[in-house]
């Protein structure tokens, strides 16, 4: 991923450039701190709000993973810890590690003396921690020092009793207490799992992350990769490395990448990624970046095992594969060893080729086939049954056996004719 060629003093600007792209693509303040309308300000308005009015407060970011929740809640708590220094204490639960109520209290409380530099015990009961919660909420509340109660997987508490968040949110009822809680959930449903004993005492606001469109990734694209005309760069050089940019993104093939990426996952994060793989393979003896940089940063990151499985498998277990998807195509109620026996038989007849094992060869590459998971059995009855008579189906589509076959470099030219005119 780092690029190939060692650098000199006379492309010390290339050097400076590329190390400004990597930055810029890992500083979540220059992605979400751009748009003044985003969520990035909301949140910060409605939390400093909650602290600098004394005020409780309850709030969900509700969006799917990669979708920036956590990155764009983690610039507000550091810019509101530089703002309101001696009056925030955060404390951070996962549902996946506190989703029962009893170690959730206890890791409460063991923040809170952390915070405040008192002796946590580990023998606390559930009820002292509770209350122990609740008193430290009311003596914050006195000392004008608010509580932000992040839950990560938010859905997960939302299970069982919830008694965690009726305690939390009714303790926020009290006019002395003063705390905010930020819910995180990938579920757009998570409010609606609420009690309704717990739904009456959130305060329901809610921000929604929801991945960009395409227009959205692209101006984005755009943002990342521009490089500023006033800086410490050669102004003709910044001049032509961003309308370099500009013409790979109205580049038709680039235009194709970029779509085929989104459909596949059109999250910040993994558009991220995406970049910092094509800047990552920027050549560096010219200095640009080119097409051919995204086209391997969308390999790169399109692993598909399947294919990969297809490249270690052998002849004969190509042979199956083939065999099952023509009496796939056929339509045949029933496939199992011997129906694929009967199929691969018909294919060398056919063409008389060179490729025939005896019937034992085949039962175990049949198997390693099954070990892969290339194929698997159809119901887990009939264990009884010899594998020979056990239903089977394929677990690899058309296209990706057509794409194994044509990269694997000594397929036998039969195979794909036949995938072609079958497909």
């Amino acid at each position: 991923m780092a690029p190939a060629t060692k650098t000199n003093g006379d492309n010390s600007h290339i050097v400076e450039a590329l190390n400004l792209l990597r930055s810029r693509i890992c500083d979540t303040g220059f992605i979400f701190k751009d748009s003044p309308d985003g969520n990035y300000s909301k949140l910060k308005f409605m939390i400093s709000s909650s602290v600098a009015e004394a005020c409780n407060n309850s709030i969900l970011l509700l969006g799917p993973r990669g979708s920036g929740k956590l990155a764009v809640l983690d610039l507000v708590l550091q810019d509101l810890l530089i703002q309101y220094p001696d009056s925030i204490s955060v404390v951070r639960l996962s549902g996946l590690l506190h989703c029962d109520d009893i170690s959730a209290f206890k890791e409460i409380a063991r923040q809170l003396c952390m915070e405040h530099q008192l002796l946590f015990s580990k023998a606390a009961s559930f009820d002292d921690n509770s209350q122990f919660m609740v008193a430290v909420l009311k003596e914050c509340g006195l000392a004008h020092k608010s509580v932000i109660f992040i839950l990560d997987e938010f859905d997960l508490f939302a299970q069982g009793k919830q008694r965690l968040l009726y305690s939390l949110l009714d303790a926020m009822q009290s006019v002395s207490s003063q705390a905010v809680v930020v819910g995180i959930s990938c579920r757009l449903d998570a409010d609606q799992l609420l009690e309704k004993r717990v739904r009456s005492r959130f305060s329901h606001r809610k921000l929604l992350f929801l991945p960009p469109s395409i227009e959205d990734s692209q101006r984005l694209l755009v943002h990342m990769l521009t490089l500023p005309i006033d800086s410490s760069l050669p102004s003709d050089y910044a001049v032509q490395f961003n309308k370099k940019v500009q013409n790979i993104i109205e580049d038709k093939k680039f235009k194709e990448i970029f779509t085929n990426y989104l459909n596949f996952d059109s999250s910040v994060k993994h558009l991220l990624r995406f970049l910092f793989y094509a800047v990552s393979h920027m050549d560096m003896q010219t200095g640009f970046l080119s097409r051919e940089n995204f086209e391997t940063a969308y390999s790169s990151i399109q692993r598909q095992p399947k294919l990969e499985c297809l490249r270690n498998c052998s002849i004969l277990e190509l042979y199956i594969l083939v065999c099952m998807k023509k009496l796939e195509v056929k339509e045949k109620s029933l496939c199992n060893f011997n129906a694929v026996m009967k199929e691969y038989k018909n294919i060398h007849d056919s063409f008389q080729t060179s490729d025939y094992y005896a019937r034992n060869v085949c039962l175990r590459a049949f198997e390693h086939l099954i070990h892969r998971e290339l194929i698997c059995f159809t119901d887990n009855r009939g264990h009884s049954l010899s594998v020979e008579f056990r239903p089977v189906k394929l677990l690899i589509s058309s296209a990706e056996l057509y794409q194994g076959l044509k990269a694997y470099h000594s397929c036998p030219a039969i195979l794909q004719k036949l995938i072609e005119r079958d497909g």
